[in-house]
């Protein structure tokens, strides 16, 4: 048999990324962006952004075009972490899915493509998922907290100035865990990876805090000399 490109003799599957998008709005939590499927199958299920790798596109950049289109999300932070690839895990045919994790600041989204409409869900209240989409959400979220020790990433679902109780909710929302705000305070400021700003701000009807941004060129330079966040 004659053999072209991308026309092989051998069988071979299809290709999907599927994106898990994570939000944070300081008071309800960590969230998960779903879309509610408007075709088959599993039409009016939910599941991730998400759709078939096209020829002349990387994984990256399907992962973050299918989150265009599917929920007018641009420019967000993506992560690869996990390939999965059972062979029944379609029941259209043979499917291997690259999966990527985002980190988003809460935003209005519209769903467009094959997405009838895309929502907001605090971690708890999440649906049974289409497709293998359960088993994903649980890896994406391991992967989120591994990778926090690594990469200040919790950043990217804050907005540019923040104060240290809205950085402390965070941490605890992503880690399901208690800080010690005494100890969480003193171990951000400790690693240098904050500026405190001239500004106050905080919830309505309580004490006015500083607010802090990023400091990446310090994190830049903790991270060429082995940076890990421990608690």
């Amino acid at each position: 048999m004659e053999e072209f490109k991308y026309h092989y003799k051998y069988p071979h599957p299809s290709v999907t990324t599927d994106c898990v998008i994570f939000g944070f709005d300081g008071q309800e939590g960590l969230k998960v962006l779903l879309v509610e499927r408007g075709i088959e199958p599993f039409k009016g299920k939910w599941a991730f952004p998400g759709g078939f790798l096209r020829i002349d596109e990387s994984a990256e950049q399907g992962a973050l075009r299918e989150l265009r289109e599917e929920t007018g999300l641009t420019g967000a932070y993506i992560k690869q972490f996990h390939t999965f690839s059972e062979p029944d895990r379609d029941p259209r045919e043979r499917v291997i899915t690259i999966a990527y994790y985002a980190l988003v600041k809460l935003q209005d989204v519209k769903g467009g493509d094959d997405a009838a409409r895309a929502q907001w869900w605090a971690m708890d209240d999440v649906p049974s998922l289409a497709f293998d989409h359960d088993m994903i959400l649980r890896l994406a979220l391991q992967a989120l907290r591994r990778q926090i020790h690594f990469e200040p990433v919790g950043f990217e679902l804050l907005p540019e100035k923040f104060t240290m109780s809205e950085l402390q909710q965070l941490y605890e929302a992503i880690l399901d865990v208690k800080f010690d705000r005494r100890n969480f305070y003193k171990k951000m400021l400790h690693l240098g990876l904050l500026t405190q700003l001239d500004e106050t701000g905080g919830e309505p009807g309580k004490r006015s805090a500083f607010l802090y941004r990023f400091n990446r060129g310090s994190y830049d330079e903790m991270k060429r000399k082995g940076f890990r966040l421990e608690f």
